[in-house]
């Protein structure tokens, strides 16, 4: 297919040693030849892992490539917010994921903190202009706290006008629900891209464990196909990858402006649906 202007990227979790970190290192290797619009690195609750990003993010932009760390602000006040975001200017980063976050363990809600996206994107337009391009979430099947889809898609507008450049979608498995949600947003005036987020399957168990934290649905007929596989891993991994890799297409052929995807530190998967798109031929 052809993918001239569609954008790929990829996201990293930080590693806890120099094993992992020389792992992922190579795998950003295999990944680079992609030519990548960015690779992220995300950030635990309430900066539980901000040492771990910040050498990740400083590892991608000793590679000559541009790096998003994840920026969560809730268990931070905006002094501290400030402070990391001039760490990051004053490395190098020229694009933020603002997001809400989730609540460390064991702390309360904190009136001196912001609370939502919307707070977090406004105060980096206010204090660094257009210093930082803004990326911000997105939920095609509607975040897991959300009392409604029309709540859901109106803190999306909000965050969409307090200065967001484009917006990364949590993973999915049913293009229809991006669609939809694409319509949706756009009927409300928000005109910023909208990048699908890509989960490629390793394993049944796992995928089940995420998709039940984050609320993200695995389609009934693909839940009972992959689990017809049962441990047989290699099976699971062969038709998840048929399957992502046609709605990765179906994607891109109808409208979505690039790929986004979530590779658990791991290059094989995200590699082979690239090529399989076109990607880096």
């Amino acid at each position: 297919m052809n993918t001239a202007n569609k954008t790929l990227s990829f996201e990293f979790f930080p590693t806890r040693t120099p094993e992992g970190r020389d792992k992922q290192t190579a795998v950003r290797e295999k990944l680079r030849r992609f030519n990548p619009a960015f690779f992220s690195c995300t950030s635990g609750a309430g900066g539980s892992t901000r040492e771990g990003t910040l050498q990740t993010i400083a590892d991608i932009l000793a590679e000559n490539t541009p790096a998003a760390p994840h920026l969560p602000c809730i268990g931070m006040n905006e002094a501290e917010i400030h402070t990391l975001l001039d760490t990051y200017r004053d490395m190098g980063v020229r694009r933020i994921v603002a997001l809400r976050g989730d609540m460390p363990s064991g702390m309360g809600a904190s009136g001196s903190g912001l609370r939502y996206a919307a707070e977090l994107v406004e105060l980096i337009r206010r204090r660094y202009g257009d210093l930082f391009r803004i990326e911000i979430a997105a939920y095609p099947e509607y975040h897991p706290q959300a009392c409604s889809a029309a709540e859901d898609t109106a803190h999306f507008a909000a965050k969409a006008r307090a200065g967001a450049d484009s917006a990364i979608t949590q993973y999915f498995y049913n293009a229809d629900a991006y669609f939809r949600f694409v319509d949706d947003v756009r009927a409300l005036g928000c005109t910023i891209p909208v990048v699908p987020g890509i989960m490629p399957v390793t394993g049944f168990a796992k995928l089940v464990r995420f998709s039940d934290t984050c609320g993200a649905e695995i389609p009934r007929w693909l839940r009972l196909k992959l689990q017809s596989y049962a441990d047989d891993t290699e099976s699971v991994q062969a038709f998840a990858l048929d399957v992502v890799t046609d709605m990765c297409a179906r994607l891109l052929e109808q409208g979505a402006p690039g790929l986004h995807f979530y590779t658990m530190n791991q290059s094989a998967l995200p590699e082979e649906i690239c090529r399989r798109l076109g990607f880096g031929a």
